[in-house]
């Protein structure tokens, strides 16, 4: 059967620490985590040196102020069978290796911590850059036949946002693929992967076909008037940022959830809300035919309108009612959703909708409320990885 590797490699870091330890990360298969599969006699020749490889960690990771610094030994999935380096990028923007050591048999990358298509999330507590380790294997001599599948491994690094940090290594921009928008006098904005019974977050990996994503969506509105959080529109991708192709919507039309009105899904806005500055949907597990990679990026745009301001059809939460053959609102009255089904629930000169790509255009799109802050923002949730079999998920090691 096919199988992936897929695993998470969390790393903490700390402000002015120029080159911390590394945080080494074993790898071994869900299916038999007591030892090492050795390789089949006759299959190849294993020297001295393969055998020193294969008992070391095959990712290290180290979490510096401004970067961050990923060894791989080429010794991947502990078989003594070396993958090409070639075969090994960092991140979606596949950056190439920085340095490789015949010697050790290691491949290093060396990233800022914005390059390479790296995102960002702010929480009250830490600073997290997510980013990939892919590892796409060439197309063997003979066409006909592979020896190896893609593979990607998830990493983190995580930095405390209440310690003596440099600005350098913390500071947020307003990045395209930055997944939170936080700043003095703003609204903070965020989506969060939850898990079953919405109590906390849950990690990225280990989804399958069949299987339901909780995304929460939220605004920090601190000592701000009472607001209303909306989910504009969300696209799903395979890259960070909603430009890209292929994409596929998910809620479009100013709130309207049209992947719920497809015939094999159940999506749909929770109602009631928990908070009305919290907005939370379910999703049917699915994948981009085709990819080997087997993940997506959710890209959603976020506003707020004043609590004890009604719902309109430019402002709501629409879910598709099978059961009824009719779309039904969280809060307000049903005729707001009505626009749904015809698709022309905005003004032309504000329509954005995700099924065109000029209607995504490449800057942010942004509104101010009467104090000023910027009532909407766009953020990005991922990469959330699908096991390719059952039994292949992914896991944290907690440091």
């Amino acid at each position: 059967p096919e199988s992936s590797l897929i695993l998470t490699l969390l790393c903490w870091g700390a402000g002015k620490v120029a080159a911390s330890p590394p945080w080494d990360f074993t790898w071994s298969d869900p299916a038999s985590r007591g030892g090492r599969a050795e390789p089949h006699a006759g299959s190849w020749v294993e020297d001295p040196q393969s055998r020193a490889i294969s008992s070391q960690q095959p990712v290290m990771v180290q979490c510096q102020e401004a970067q961050l610094v990923v060894t791989v030994h080429r010794n991947l999935f502990g078989t003594g069978r070396l993958v090409n380096a070639a075969d090994l990028t960092l991140g979606p923007a596949a950056c190439k290796y920085s340095s490789l050591n015949p010697a050790h048999s290691t491949v290093t990358f060396v990233a800022g911590l914005h390059e390479c298509g790296s995102i960002v999330q702010i929480t009250p507590d830490s600073l997290i850059y997510r980013t990939l380790l892919n590892y796409d294997p060439s197309p063997a001599s003979n066409p006909v036949i592979i020896r190896s599948n893609p593979a990607v491994i998830p990493i983190e690094c995580h930095y405390p946002r209440k310690e003596n940090v440099s600005s350098k290594a913390i500071r947020p921009t307003w990045a395209p693929f930055s997944s939170t928008l936080s700043a003095e006098e703003r609204l903070v904005f965020s989506l969060h992967l939850m898990n079953e019974d919405w109590s906390a977050e849950r990690p990225f990996t280990g989804f399958q076909l069949g299987d339901i994503l909780n995304l929460q969506a939220e605004v920090a509105t601190e000592s701000h008037v009472p607001l209303r959080l909306f989910v504009d529109s969300c696209v799903a991708t395979l890259s960070p940022g909603s430009d890209s192709s292929p994409h596929y919507a998910i809620i479009d039309f100013n709130g309207c959830l049209v992947d719920g009105r497809e015939d094999d899904t159940s999506s749909a806005f929770i109602t009631p809300r928990p908070r009305e500055d919290v907005l939370r949907f379910r999703i049917d597990v699915f994948r981009f035919a085709g990819d080997a990679r087997n993940l997506i990026y959710i890209t959603c745009h976020l506003k707020v309108t004043p609590a004890e301001q009604a719902p309109d059809p430019l402002n709501k939460a629409c879910s598709f009612n099978k059961a009824r053959n009719t779309w039904v609102p969280v809060e307000g009255s049903r005729d707001i959703c009505s626009c749904c089904e015809t698709g022309s629930c905005e003004s032309p000169a504000l329509s954005r909708s995700l099924n065109a790509p000029e209607r995504w255009p490449g800057r942010r799109f942004r509104r101010h409320d009467a104090e000023g802050k910027e009532a909407e923002a766009d953020v990005v949730l991922g990469p959330v990885l699908l096991a390719v079999a059952p039994g292949v998920t992914g896991w944290r090691q907690q440091g």
